[in-house]
């Protein structure tokens, strides 16, 4: 079992997360390379960062879209997205190489996340571009989706990704960040949430209805207000629990 989060995504001299704090505590980083945010100076410190604390690195790749954080969907042709996400992959894989180590796995950010779970074109551009750049690589997505799907058609590693810190809807999926219970910020009710993910296969959906879910990775999002907290007290809850964490690989 992985404990993963969102890393990276900063621009120049801003920055919305305590990267270095995360990296402390979690085994797998999904890192911004470039399209949504993070620069070529970020994207260095935080490949050193997390090798230096035996963190795998995960190309967390994007639309082409710095100005609405990769949240909006981009109606791009699959052939052109996936071109993009080659790009993406290729410049975070210099910079992970230079700190000591490669790209672990490949996972979709924010708008693409959620658009390859249901919309064939995108999904396949996110299995083509592994197909291309590493088909070693694993790639991280929700278990059921249309990319989970296409990957494992393709012959590709599909590892299932749960959310401590997001709302679900009753179809297993992530409750738009727009609407009522999108996310969850208090650490003792999200680390418990996410041992009950991993140790019984469910969670709560936004309307109450129990969902099942499968989970080989677990994320926190850094921008989630407490996400340090929600990490630290996830980590502790897995530890307490028995559950082995370690880099998704």
């Amino acid at each position: 079992m992985a404990l993963a989060t969102d890393v990276g995504e900063g621009l120049g001299p801003w920055r919305i997360a305590d990267d270095e704090a995360l990296l402390g505590i979690v085994t797998s980083a999904n890192v911004a390379c470039g399209f949504h945010a993070g620069d070529p100076v970020i994207m260095r410190r935080t490949c050193e960062q997390a090798v230096a604390n035996g963190v795998a690195i995960g190309a967390q790749v994007s639309y082409r879209d710095l100005h609405g954080f990769g949240r909006r969907y981009v109606a791009v042709p699959s052939s052109e997205l996936t071109a993009d996400l080659v790009y993406q992959l290729g410049a975070l894989q210099a910079f992970a190489r230079l700190a000591g180590g490669g790209v672990g796995y490949v996972r979709a950010h924010g708008a693409l996340y959620n658009a390859s779970a249901t919309d064939t074109e995108h999904a396949r551009a996110i299995v083509d571009a592994t197909l291309g750049f590493g088909p070693e690589l694993p790639v991280l997505c929700q278990a059921g989706t249309e990319v989970h799907r296409l990957g494992e058609a393709a012959g590709l590693r599909m590892v299932s990704e749960a959310f401590v810190d997001r709302g679900y809807t009753a179809g297993g999926l992530l409750q738009p960040r727009s609407e009522p219970g999108a996310l969850l910020t208090d650490p003792d009710e999200a680390a418990a949430r996410a041992v009950r993910m991993v140790t019984e296969g469910r969670v709560a959906a936004v309307d109450g209805t129990e969902v099942e879910v499968r989970a080989d990775v677990l994320t926190v999002h850094s921008d989630t207000d407490g996400a340090v907290e929600i990490a630290r007290a996830t980590r502790a809850a897995l530890e307490d629990a028995g559950v082995e964490l370690v880099p998704l690989r």
